[in-house]
């Protein structure tokens, strides 16, 4: 199958990227066709007045996908403004788009809830925050993908990406859009250190960037069950809001198993818990820290893979609205 899909460039990537999106792509890479993309314009929906960074974001997210297993012998890597043919695949499918459509879709939603907490007048969500979906659609589009991988909470996001393809099938007499499907990662949940949603504008997540030091502190202080006050009372592994959650994710059955044990009968204490904890997601996460060394003292190879990526994907873009222009009718 082809398949597309891509994050916002947001700087470097911590464990809910790589756990919930980066390894189910790694797996995806093998078997199919795959397209993925650094979404710098969707950035700019939050982050149009503070684009300092923006190119280093860029670099960062390719760089902690190579890192974590992205292939790019296997797997076509790009940027989204390096291919100005989704803009105007994005204008044609603006126009055809009803304008509830895109005010129920939850990625808007989302998305305005952030910035209304950024803007003094919180009443104002810019022209192209609104566009949001649309654009989403036409990343999607572009390529005419099959399938997006996502997880259960993002198959609404796709919705609306199904809609308008039959909306312009519908429209213009034709079957040439596919229906992409979702195609479910079934991904644990990776929560940040606090127990709510891992988010580095929450400054509870763990980046794969972060040295091994770095990486124990935070595990340290991430929250256990509140009903331990001594080391040796007993505790209740199901009611820990992280640390647990962290070992089911990170740790084999027996470990898991071990660790539940000790922690009911008294046997292990949170602070040494953690620091065992923290060994095991450290030595899961060696190798890509290594990998990730490599590309930030070769950086040419990774602008050089973006480039290539992005002129791969400009040419099929290219086929497909030439094709989108001779079926609407334009000049």
């Amino acid at each position: 199958m082809r398949i597309v899909s891509g994050m916002r460039s947001t700087g470097r990537l911590h464990l809910g990227h790589y756990l919930g999106v980066i390894k189910n792509w790694v797996e995806l890479q093998n078997s199919n066709e795959c397209y993925f993309f650094v979404a710098d314009w969707h950035a700019l929906t939050t982050k149009y007045d503070d684009t300092k960074n923006l190119r280093q974001d860029v670099l960062d997210v390719v760089i902690d996908w190579l890192a974590s297993g992205i292939n790019p012998d296997k797997s076509t890597i790009y940027v989204q403004s390096l291919i100005p043919e989704i803009a105007e695949l994005n204008v044609y499918l603006s126009m055809i788009t009803p304008q509830n459509w895109v005010e129920r879709d939850p990625t808007l939603k989302d998305m305005a809830r952030i910035l209304r907490t950024k803007e003094a007048n919180n009443s104002q969500i810019s022209y192209g925050l609104m566009g949001y979906p649309v654009l989403m659609s036409a990343d999607i589009m572009m390529l005419n993908a099959e399938a997006i991988p996502v997880g259960v909470d993002q198959i609404a996001h796709i919705e609306i990406t199904r809609d308008i393809v039959r909306r312009f099938n519908n429209i213009y007499k034709t079957d040439f859009f596919k229906e992409p499907k979702p195609l479910l990662n079934n991904c644990p949940l990776v929560c940040g250190l606090d127990g709510n949603k891992m988010s580095k504008s929450y400054n509870n997540d763990i980046k794969l960037a972060d040295t091994a030091e770095i990486t124990a502190k935070k595990i340290m202080s991430a929250i256990t069950d509140r009903s331990r006050i001594r080391r040796d009372d007993l505790g209740h592994p199901d009611n820990c809001e992280v640390a647990f959650k962290y070992w089911q994710v990170f740790a084999d059955d027996s470990q898991i198993q071990k660790v539940k044990s000790e922690c009911e009968k008294g046997e292990r204490g949170c602070a040494d818990c953690k620091r065992q904890l923290a060994e095991f997601v450290n030595n899961s996460l060696k190798d890509i820290r290594e990998k990730r060394k490599y590309y930030e003292a070769h950086l040419s190879e990774v602008e050089d893979i973006i480039r290539s990526g992005s002129e791969k994907t400009s040419r099929e873009a290219k086929k497909i609205l030439h094709e989108v222009r001779n079926i609407i009718g334009m000049y």
